[in-house]
Order: C-alpha cells, then sequence, then structure tokens
C-alpha cells in the first residue's frame, strides 16, 4: 500500500503551516499550484513536488495532482486545513485496512465554531456532516482512472466531490469513513458570500442532469431551499410587473421567514442581523439567476462531456516494450516500466485496445513473418491480450499504404475492432506514430523515449510523460500538449 499527498492550491497563506504538520513521509506530497496569475512559483520546502495546475477550478487541479502522482492511493487535502499530530499514521491505518473493494476512504472534518455560530461559521460547519467532502478524503488511484477522475464541467468547489462520489460508487467501489480528523477553520469572508455561494444552484442544475432526481439523497445532500427561493423570487418578480398586494405580501413572508431563519441560531448582534436582513432580499433573486442560468447552459456544459477513446492502439517497440531492433528472439522481450498498470486500466474501463508495428526487418531479410510472431506472443503472455495485432512487413522504399506514418495499420486495426478510426486514440514514441494517426483521423498521444527526437516532441500535438499518463488523459478525454 503506497500514498502520495495531493494539495491544491490558491496560493493561500495556510498552506505553510499545513506543509510543516505534515512533512516528508513515505509518500511524495504533490502541491498543485493553482493560481490564475503565477508571476513566480509558491514556496514550498524542497521535498514538496510543486505541479502546475490548469487554473480552471478545483476539479481540474485535483486531476492535475492524482495524474502526476504514482502511488497506489492519492489523499486529498485542501490548503486550508490544520493536521492533527498522528495524521499521516492514521492515514496510512486506514489504507491498510481497506478492503479491495474500496475505492475511497473518507477522514472526518472538525470546523470550530463560537458558542451561537454566526450564519457564515454555519455554513462552513456544514464540511462536518458532508458526505465525500475532498477536505481530507483519499481515493484509491485505480478507482479514479475507472471514472476519469474529477468532472470538470464543475468550475466551482461544490458539487465536484459529490458528483465523483456518486460515479464511483456507481462503478461498483464503497466509500468508507474512517476516524481520522483534520480541523477546518472558519477564515474571514466578505458580507455578501452567502449570495456568491448561490452560484452552486447552477452546478445542481448539472448534477440532476447526470444523475436524476434523487441524485442528493444518495449523495446524502440536505435538501435545501431552492424550492422556496424560487418561489419568493417569483413572488418578487410579480410584485414588480403587476403591483399585486397578494405577491408583495408573498414576497415580504419569505424574505422575513428567511431572515429570521438565519438570524435565530446565530450571535443576533446589530451587525448580523443587518447582514442577514439584506443578503436575505437578495438570496432568492441570486438563487433563481444561477438556476436559470444553470438551466440556459445545461445544453453546452452537457456536450462538453469529456468523451473517451472507443479503442486505444499502441506501437510496439518503444512503446509497449524495450525496443531492441530487428528483435527475432522473444526472451529478449522486456516491457516498459509503466505498461502492465495503463493496460490494467484500460482492461478495468472496458476499452479495447490493439497494437500497430512496423516491422521492416521482414523486408530486409533480418526476421521473418514467424519471428514477428512470436515475440508478438511473447509481449503477450508478459502482458497480457492486446486485441488485434496489425504490422507491416515492408520496408521504407517499397511504397505500401500500412506502414507507418501511412494509415493502413491504423484503419485495418479499427475495421477488426469495429470502431470508427476518428474515435481511436493511437499512443506511440515517435513521429511516424503521430502522423498515421493523423493521417487516419485518430487521436495520437506521443510518449518519448531517448531515441524520439526533439523535433518530433515539438510537433506532436499532445505529448505524455509515460503510459500511465497517456491512458489516465485517455480515461479522462483530456487533451493537453
Amino acid at each position: 500500500m503506497t500514498y502520495d499527498v495531493v494539495i491544491p492550491s490558491a496560493g493561500r497563506p495556510s498552506l505553510t503551516a499545513l506543509l510543516a504538520a505534515l512533512g516528508p513521509g513515505p509518500g511524495r506530497v504533490i502541491v498543485v499550484d493553482d493560481r490564475r496569475r503565477a508571476p513566480s512559483p509558491l514556496s514550498v520546502p524542497d521535498w514538496v513536488t510543486l505541479v502546475r495546475g490548469p487554473a480552471r477550478g478545483p476539479a481540474a487541479a485535483r486531476n492535475a495532482g492524482w495524474r502526476a502522482a504514482g502511488a497506489e492511493w492519492a489523499a486529498f487535502l485542501d490548503d486550508d486545513v490544520e493536521l492533527p499530530p498522528g495524521w499521516r499514521a492514521a492515514l496510512a491505518a486506514d489504507l491498510a485496512a481497506a478492503g479491495g473493494d474500496v475505492g475511497a476512504v473518507q477522514g472526518r472534518v472538525r470546523v470550530p465554531t463560537s458558542l451561537r455560530p454566526t450564519d457564515w461559521e454555519r455554513n462552513v460547519a456544514g464540511l462536518e456532516a458532508a458526505q465525500w467532502a475532498t477536505a481530507d478524503m483519499a481515493y484509491r488511484r485505480a478507482a479514479l482512472a475507472a471514472v476519469g477522475g474529477f468532472d470538470e464541467r464543475f468550475p466551482r468547489a461544490y458539487r465536484e466531490d459529490a458528483d465523483l462520489g456518486l460515479r464511483v460508487t456507481a462503478a461498483g467501489w464503497r466509500i468508507e469513513t474512517s476516524s481520522r480528523e483534520v480541523v477546518h477553520p472558519v477564515r474571514p469572508a466578505p458580507a455578501w458570500v452567502s449570495l456568491a455561494k448561490q452560484a452552486g444552484n447552477a452546478d445542481d442544475v448539472l448534477m440532476r442532469a447526470l444523475h436524476g432526481r434523487e441524485w442528493k439523497k444518495r449523495a446524502g445532500v440536505p435538501p435545501g431551499r431552492r424550492p422556496r427561493h424560487l418561489a419568493v423570487a417569483a413572488a418578487g418578480a410579480a410584485t414588480l410587473v403587476t403591483r399585486s398586494k397578494l405577491a408583495a405580501a408573498a414576497w415580504l413572508a419569505g424574505t422575513a421567514e428567511l431572515t429570521w431563519a438565519r438570524v435565530a441560531p446565530g450571535p443576533r448582534t446589530p451587525r448580523e442581523v443587518l447582514r442577514m436582513a439584506w443578503t436575505s432580499a437578495l438570496m432568492p433573486f441570486a438563487a433563481a439567476g444561477w438556476t436559470l442560468a444553470g438551466l440556459a447552459t445545461l445544453p453546452r456544459r452537457l456536450r462538453a462531456v469529456p468523451r473517451r477513446p472507443a479503442a486505444v492502439l499502441f506501437d510496439r517497440d518503444g512503446t509497449l516494450v524495450f525496443d531492441v531492433p530487428y528483435n527475432r528472439d522473444p526472451a529478449r522481450v522486456e516491457p516498459m516500466p509503466a505498461a502492465r498498470a495503463a493496460l490494467a486500466r484500460l482492461r478495468a474501463a472496458g476499452v479495447p485496445t490493439a497494437v500497430v508495428s512496423n516491422q521492416s526487418g521482414v523486408a530486409r531479410g533480418l526476421l521473418s513473418a514467424e519471428d514477428v510472431e512470436a515475440v508478438n506472443r511473447r509481449v503477450e503472455e508478459l502482458l497480457g491480450p492486446l486485441g488485434p495485432w496489425a504490422w507491416c512487413p515492408h520496408g521504407p522504399a517499397d511504397g505500401c499504404d500500412c506502414r507507418k506514418p501511412a494509415p493502413g495499420l491504423v484503419l485495418r486495426a479499427a475495421a477488426a475492432l469495429g470502431v470508427d478510426p476518428a474515435r481511436c486514440a493511437l499512443v506511440g514514441d515517435i513521429g511516424a506514430d503521430v502522423e498515421a494517426a493523423r493521417a487516419a483521423g485518430a487521436r495520437a498521444v506521443l510518449v518519448p523515449t531517448p531515441r524520439t527526437r526533439r523535433e518530433e516532441i515539438e510537433a506532436a500535438p499532445e505529448v505524455a510523460c509515460d503510459l500511465e499518463d497517456a491512458v489516465d488523459r485517455l480515461l479522462a478525454g483530456e487533451v493537453r500538449a
């Protein structure tokens, strides 16, 4: 059992204290610098791995973090939590005790509040009961890969954790709650923070579209006040348009009820009462506006769903196995370091594979077709079934349409799998692999090796650091240069 700790950060000062409490450990600590404007890198200890985030929200930042990790588990922490002594030991014990069907282990979040907490304190304290909150959540890497990680269509720190939990459990994994604990202090917030939080109503629209009417019950999310907010906003709008006294009375009653519901449990200081009064008058309209925005943008957000390839094709030499020029000896076959793990994730996700390989040694008289087939069989003995094999025996001067960079092998493999070449991805280590994919209309991912030329790397539309990175982004539908 191994784990890496992933901490997305917008540059909060609290990060320094968190890293000091965490300290170096058995796995890596990966901080994702997700600031939109970063004139200089975050200041972190030398034992911390710093990864540049895409600055598209916490879902995208966490994806960048766990894909940079290599351990069996990715333990996510928010950059504003505080760790008690022994947190690492408690995490290690939780992960060691997790059965094979456990996809995640959630820690408990404690939020210190005053005796009569303010509205904002109560809002933050909701983390204590939040199901699947990622303030302290360890996910098994295989579970993340199987569902494609966090859905980056959720741009805020809201609902992206519930969405992931629903998809992970739907995929057959269990999520357990442990006794380890972090502290989440209540940080200062502007007076209008409750209005800004209404933006989450747009994400709730997407959640319902993705997970159905009962998603809140399955995700352990309280029903909320949105129906009442919409009714009060409708009454307010009717008051402005029709001057109806009945509508005005309904709006005033609804606003008064909301104000008291927020004032009653709090400190009831003049400042807090005033804040609750004016924000309660605006809150139903903010909730309604964000709900309408969510409905208006829903078609676009649904169309933006990450699309996995229908099949993944691999080059053989230099990609799946170390390149031994004109190899005719099965005993010399050695898998690339990340090949087994990458293929296992594709199989777990149900994505078919195939191999496309140039074998010009046959045309040069250095190999026989039987030699090629024997080596291919050895590759499958070491890596498991790989699907159809499409290989070209021709030399560079033969003018065939199958030798990469021509598209023939890609088209042949796609036909054998019964899929559209345009929905395939080809993973290879040299420019000819990239060009063959392009010629066939497939997606190309280059995984460079020492023999990959610099100009091939610069020309590639997409470059992964290794096979696991390539498969991670293919399963997530992510495209990055």
